[in-house]
């Protein structure tokens, strides 16, 4: 798969279009995000001694048809997005992984969920159908509002305001304040597709990622209150190296991954033209999600076969990976973790490593 992707990145939109009409395989190799963003490909809590070491125990939990799911943890539950609503499941006292059938069901999107933030007992998402849902989890009070001309890839809430990204190359805040819930305060031009969002634990910036097919850098931080661009992170990005996921580990301190196969580390107390230290995915694959334990511990989540990495800040080498779909292959779309548990969801299961394990 990865040769043929090699050829196909040579090809324009209009070879890769007849290309797809040969047969299925060469439709779904066609049809990746990854040539999608003409990119070339070559362009393009402390360690446990069991996490150190890969002693773990692998299980996959669920299964469904293919999707593209996101999920977050919170305290005893873990909330799963699968097609157009989000799934709360109970995570099993022992650890073993989390109870088959879900205690809540989430809906309100005509399309598929996209990303969701849970945040203070709500849940805010956005969809394809270009709405935004609020729901507030131990109650029936939820919010339905069109947000986008396109569909809402990313979303982030904090601090009473919504920040959302879309395909249709705008960034928008929204307010949730008594009296103005739902009202767009800011639109922000972003030129690109916005695929990632975050907002500044100050509450007072938010980043942008954005597919890199233009001229600036994918990673912009903006004002929240104004709207207006603060600064752009980065000189060096490739064209089509798209950021897919975001990271705040502190006010100052960033992670990003995306197309270009880089986990970037930014301190924007230092430099916002250069990242501070940066690590490759040895396969050279797109990395479609990152997670920190604002420690040392980063795990991020590849484009080819599930594959899940475990990176060490103090190293320059992956510390361990784990191939969760092979021989199949399968993007990792969301992880989350914990100091003794790793959920990876993928496009047709999710599965848990549990380092507990003997």
């Amino acid at each position: 798969e990865e040769l043929l992707l090699l050829i196909c990145s040579y090809l324009d939109a209009q070879a890769l279009g007849r290309l797809g009409q040969v047969c299925r395989r060469l439709r779904f190799l066609s049809s990746r995000d990854l040539l999608a963003a003409g990119i070339p490909v070559k362009e393009r809590v402390k360690v446990s001694q069991n996490w150190r070491h890969g002693r773990c125990r692998r299980e996959t939990v669920l299964k469904w048809k293919c999707l593209m799911p996101w999920m977050e943890l919170d305290g005893e539950y873990l909330y799963l997005s699968q097609a157009e609503n989000i799934q709360a499941y109970r995570l099993c006292p022992d650890g073993t992984g989390l109870q088959r059938h879900p205690e809540a069901i989430f809906s309100g999107h005509q399309e598929d969920v996209c990303r969701f933030v849970l945040v203070n007992s709500h849940i805010v998402s956005g969809g394809g159908d270009g709405n935004i849902v609020l729901h507030k989890i131990h109650g029936s009070y939820s919010i339905k509002f069109s947000a986008h001309e396109q569909e809402v890839n990313c979303v982030d809430f904090q601090g009473g305001l919504i920040v959302s990204g879309s395909r249709d190359r705008t960034a928008k805040v929204w307010s949730l304040s008594a009296g103005r819930v739902g009202q767009c305060l800011h639109t922000v031009q972003t030129e690109d597709r916005v695929w990632s969002i975050a907002i500044s634990p100050l509450l007072s910036s938010f980043v942008t990622g954005t597919a890199c097919c233009g001229h600036t850098s994918p990673l912009r931080i903006w004002d929240l209150e104004s709207g207006q661009l603060l600064t752009c992170l980065g000189t060096d990005f490739h064209h089509g190296a798209g950021v897919l996921d975001v990271f705040y580990e502190t006010p100052s301190l960033l992670l990003s991954c995306g197309y270009d196969t880089y986990i970037r580390y930014w301190d924007i107390r230092t430099s916002t033209r250069k990242c501070v230290q940066e690590w490759e995915e040895p396969h050279d694959s797109a990395l479609y999600c990152i997670r920190s334990d604002k420690n040392h511990m980063i795990a991020s989540g590849s484009s080819y076969y599930g594959v899940v990495r475990l990176w060490d800040k103090r190293q320059t080498r992956c510390l361990q990976s784990f191939h969760l779909s092979s021989p199949t292959s399968s993007p990792v779309y969301c992880l989350r973790f914990s100091t003794t548990h790793l959920y990876a969801a993928l496009a047709s299961a999710l599965h848990v490593l549990d380092f507990t394990a003997p």
